[in-house]
């Protein structure tokens, strides 16, 4: 399974690790993702996605309606 937030579609990124002496390597920004159930309030059932921490903090914020609309809307959920 694709290390992707099912909501925003933070993936991972590169970068670098950089050493005392300026050598670069490569390396991977990992996303923090949790598997989470959410209940919707409208259509009264459970769902389970797997979002980054952040989303959940946005979630807390707005509620899980809202995100789960603009998500629609950027294309993340079908």
């Amino acid at each position: 399974m694709a290390q992707v937030c099912e909501l925003t579609g933070k993936k991972a990124m590169g970068g670098n690790n950089v050493s005392h002496a300026m050598n670069k390597t490569k390396r991977k920004f990992k996303v923090n993702l949790t598997t989470k159930r959410f209940y919707i309030p409208e259509e009264d059932r459970w769902i389970t996605l797997r979002v980054s921490t952040n989303a959940i903090k946005t979630i807390n914020k707005k509620g899980i309606s809202a995100v789960l609309k603009e998500a629609k809307k950027q294309g993340f959920i079908k």
